[in-house]
């Protein structure tokens, strides 16, 4: 059973550290900074990817340290990814955070895991994030492929409609929520006719 919390965490309020400066490290902040641009990332290896060089100098808040991970590190960052191909050095990361009580995510590795960063579709402000709770990060990707397809491009014009709507109406929670639900209940009704 999957008993993980789904939660959207406000990354450039945070500031993460990515130890790992190769391939695994790449694709975990190509993640990050798609989703999050505005994102505060340090990122420690001792040898970095070129690719990776190139993104720090396109977004000012990533910051590389071309060094090997010390747990001293893990001072004022509230996320870890340890993103190596090292396992013991994974494992030490994972280690050092939980003395630090940092939340961190361990490449490959879901059992050292404290969160795992799942396959994401989004359409303008629309945000899907998909888990398989480390079991089948392929099932996750081709899930996220399939409602890529299915989500109509109009969702964002249909999102800020609704938000409208419901800046205008009146009443208590309950009567929004209420309102806000008769309202959407034509999106299903639209998919069904389909």
């Amino acid at each position: 059973m999957n008993n993980l919390f789904p939660v959207f965490l406000k990354l450039e309020e945070l500031h993460t550290l990515v130890v790992g400066g190769g391939i695994i490290g790449m694709e975990k902040l190509s993640a990050i900074l798609t989703n999050s641009p505005k994102a505060t990332v340090t990122l420690v290896a001792p040898e970095i990817r070129n690719e990776i060089r190139e993104l720090a100098a396109e977004h000012a808040n990533l910051h590389l340290m071309d060094k090997f991970f010390d747990e001293s590190d893990l001072n004022g960052m509230d996320l870890v990814v340890a993103a190596t191909s090292i396992k013991e050095v994974n494992a030490h990361v994972k280690e050092c955070a939980k003395k630090r009580k940092v939340l961190a995510n361990i490449a490959d590795t879901p059992h050292l895991c404290d969160f795992y960063l799942g396959s994401i579709v989004q359409k303008g402000d629309l945000k899907i994030a998909i888990s398989t709770n480390g079991k089948s990060p392929t099932l996750a990707k081709r899930l996220r492929e399939m409602f890529a397809e299915i989500i109509p491009e109009g969702t964002q014009k249909l999102l800020e409609n609704l938000k409208e709507v419901r800046d205008a109406l009146k009443g208590d929670f309950e009567y929004k929520v209420k309102r806000l639900n008769e309202i959407t209940t034509v999106v299903k009704q639209n998919k069904e006719v389909d």
